[in-house]
Parts: structure tokens; C-alpha cells; sequence
């Protein structure tokens, strides 16, 4: 019996489609392993948002070779199929397979036998015309459930559209089914992903439904205990769906929203699809209709003509808005994108002190938001994660929650009483 080992670069959508590949194999009797337990084949399914993933996947090849010299190694994923031929050249490659190809691992290599040169097989993007569902099960205590792939955006510094093609999506029935599947598992936490999820319906260039459809049925025919949204970008996250959440029993108040600028003339540059108006009446609206809603954000600081003014502006934006976290992301100038051609580059510099100053605000807007609920009681589903002593989980808004780890309480949802700080990360239960 052969073993495979899988490591996963990157995003949920890439965490659910690895899960999915694992099974494949499973199923065909190879034995799934640990990263670090000597397999014979490695699949690396990658991520290419920014060039520190790129740097990565040549780092993971290098240890891979370490702990199993003579494994097969696989890559797929994002960078794959952007740049196949580069990673055909890294010493220890074996196979490279691009987005249309990725799921046919196991019928395009069957035997994973070295040869002299690295095999490509790639196809152009245009061609990344399949839905191939997927979904993430025994490797987290939450699953991350794709339902759509793809974007028929074109943002200025985004790569994706190059490398998932356009946006497509599974069918509400057979998601249906895979939420059965998932809950039939004993999983109690289902999070919605993909890489435009507000543009759920297409298929084959038509609309068929609405991402407000697919979350209305999901609430009336599944028995999962939540559901949660991943990032959902604010020009599509419309009132209905507000309102829907709002009075869901299954979808939590919890929403990432992507900005990426808070000042118009970057986000016009970026060919954003929403100035910041619209952003700040979407969370105000968010808000009014539910008070204990998390709310995450997505920034980039550096892209090219961002000012020091600028900067300030988007800062002072986001210091106004009802919003509970961030995440901060310096900008990486990617091939074949229009950014990457602009004048006016930002300094790394720069960067890095606006970074600094976004994630320290990131963490004054977490603290303002969790003590709002200290001294509360509120249901947590506890996950597997156990550091010194502690069990953490979540509340249905995203609190992160420490409890002793005394009992079992892995997958089990608890009302507590939120006492106090846990070493700035938490809040500990009793």
C-alpha cells in the first residue's frame, strides 16, 4: 500500500479541494499519512495570492525530499497552473497539474513513477470550464464546503481569474446532498466557500440562481447546527441577504467583507466594483439589523500610488466602521496583472509600517469588540485545538473561547459564562 501525504497552501477553497483529493486516494486504496511519515507520493496543492506563496512551495518541496528522499512530488493548485513550467525546473518536481487537470491525479498518473524530467500537464484557463465539488471532512472539527469557483472579476492585482478561470457553481441539489453527507459525519459547523461566493448561480456563462437562493434552501432542508459565510464581497452582500441572516437560526452573524482600500482613488485603481459609501452603509445596515454581528476585513496597504495621505484616509476609515478584525496584506506584485505594470510602486518600507499600524488597530478593534460580551453567557462549539491546558472554540460571532480542557469536549456546543482575558487571545469560560 502505497502512502500519500498532502499539504495545503493558502485559502479554505484550497483546504476543501485537497480534503477532496485525499478521499480520491483513499478510496483507491492508498494510505493517507502525516506530512513528516516517509510516504511515497506528496501532493502540494498550492496557493500564488502573493510571491511569499510562490517561495513556500519550493521551501515545502525542499523538506518534503528531506523526510522521503525518493517520494513522488506533485503540484497542483494556483501557482500550477500559472507557472508550470517554472515549477517543472525545481529539483525534486516530479509532476505539475494545472486547474483542469488536478482532479484527474490518479487517472494522469497512475503508477507515480519517476521520470527523467518532470511531466506538465496544463491545460489554458479558458478550458477550466468543470465544476468539481468539494469539501473538507476529518481534518478540521469545521467543514469548509465549496460551492462556487472561479471570477469574472477583474480587480487589477488578483491572479485568480488566471488561474480558477470564470465563475461557476455547483448545483443547490448536490450541495443539498454533501451537507447530508457532512452532517450524517457529526460535523456541527458548515462554512460556505469559494472564491466569489456572492456570485453563486452561474453555470456555463448563465445565471441559474442567486446566492440568497442556495442560503434559503440550505436553511430549510439541512439539520446542520451553523452555517457560516467566508469572505463575500460587498457589492453582492445585499440587503436581502442581511435580513435573511439576520433572522437565521443556522446562518451565524458573522460576515468577512472584503475592503482592500478605504480611500476611492485606490479602490478605483484596484477596478474594485463599490467606493467606500456603499462599504460604510453596508456594515451600518449589517449592524442595525444585528448588533452582536462579527465583522472581519480584508486590506491591502502599498498598492501602487498609495500616498502616505491615502493610507492615512483608508486607517481613519476603518478606525469609524463597526467592525471586529482585519486582515492585513502588503501588496505583491503579480505577473500578467494590470497593478504590476503601474508606476508609483510603494517602498517595502512603507509597507511595512502600514502594515504594522492596520494590525495594530486590528487587534484594539478585537479587543473592543470581544469585551463587549464579557460577563455574558453564550453558546461555544469547541473544536479540537488544545494549547497548555486549554480547549478553545467559538461562539456562532466568531469569539474565540478558552475553557479548561478537563472533558471531551471536542465537536460539543456549551453555553458559558465569558469570565475574563485569556493571555490576549481568548476569552476563558467557566
Amino acid at each position: 500500500m502505497k502512502k500519500v501525504a498532502f499539504y495545503t497552501l493558502g485559502c479554505k477553497l484550497n483546504f476543501s479541494e485537497t480534503s477532496t483529493l485525499g478521499r480520491q486516494f483513499e478510496e483507491k486504496g492508498f494510505q493517507k499519512v502525516d506530512f513528516f511519515d516517509k510516504p511515497n507520493i506528496y501532493i502540494i496543492n498550492t496557493c500564488s495570492v502573493t510571491e511569499n506563496a510562490d517561495k513556500k512551495c519550493k521551501q515545502i518541496v525542499k523538506n518534503a525530499l528531506k523526510h522521503s528522499p525518493d517520494a513522488f512530488v506533485a503540484i497542483v493548485g494556483c501557482y500550477a497552473q500559472l507557472k508550470p513550467r517554472e515549477i517543472a525546473e525545481i529539483e525534486g518536481v516530479d509532476a505539475v497539474l494545472g486547474a483542469s487537470e488536478k482532479f484527474k491525479l490518479l487517472e494522469l498518473l497512475p503508477s507515480f513513477e519517476k521520470q527523467p524530467k518532470a511531466l506538465v500537464f496544463h491545460k489554458s484557463i479558458l478550458e477550466a470550464k468543470e465544476y468539481h465539488s468539494s469539501f473538507s471532512i476529518n481534518d478540521r472539527t469545521r467543514t469548509f464546503l465549496k460551492v462556487q469557483d472561479g471570477c469574472d472579476y477583474t480587480c487589477t492585482f488578483c491572479t485568480i481569474p488566471l488561474a480558477r478561470g470564470n465563475s461557476r457553481s455547483d448545483t443547490i441539489e448536490n450541495i443539498l446532498n454533501q451537507t447530508q453527507q457532512i452532517t450524517d459525519s457529526g460535523v456541527k459547523e458548515i462554512v460556505l466557500t469559494g472564491v466569489n461566493i456572492g456570485d453563486y448561480g452561474l453555470r456555463n456563462g448563465k445565471r441559474e440562481e442567486t446566492f440568497l437562493d442556495l442560503i434559503q434552501e440550505l436553511d430549510a432542508k439541512s439539520n446542520v447546527e451553523r452555517f457560516r459565510i467566508s469572505s463575500i464581497e460587498p457589492n453582492l452582500l445585499n440587503d436581502s441577504i442581511i435580513k435573511f441572516v439576520a433572522k437565521s437560526n443556522k446562518f451565524v452573524p458573522h460576515f468577512h467583507i472584503p475592503l482592500q482600500s478605504g480611500n476611492d482613488k485606490i479602490l478605483k485603481l484596484m477596478r474594485r466594483r463599490y467606493l467606500t459609501q456603499l462599504y460604510s452603509d453596508t456594515i451600518q445596515n449589517i449592524k442595525t439589523q444585528m448588533p452582536n454581528c462579527c465583522i472581519g476585513v480584508d486590506v491591502i496597504v502599498g498598492f501602487p500610488g498609495e500616498t502616505d495621505e491615502d493610507f492615512m484616509e483608508t486607517y481613519q476609515f476603518i478606525k469609524k466602521l463597526d467592525v471586529s478584525y482585519l486582515h492585513v496584506f502588503s501588496y505583491s506584485s503579480r505577473a500578467n496583472t494590470v497593478a504590476s505594470g503601474m508606476s508609483e510602486q510603494v517602498h517595502p518600507s512603507s509597507k511595512a509600517k502600514r502594515s504594522e499600524m492596520l494590525r495594530q488597530l486590528s487587534e484594539d478593534l478585537r479587543k473592543k469588540y470581544y469585551n463587549q460580551f464579557l460577563q455574558t453567557k453564550q453558546s461555544v462549539l469547541f473544536e479540537d485545538e488544545i494549547k497548555d491546558g486549554f480547549r478553545f472554540g467559538f461562539t456562532p460571532n466568531y469569539i474565540r473561547v478558552a475553557i479548561e480542557a478537563k472533558k471531551a469536549m471536542c465537536n460539543e456546543t456549551k453555553e458559558v459564562l465569558l469570565a475574563s482575558w485569556h493571555n490576549d487571545e481568548a476569552i476563558l469560560a467557566r
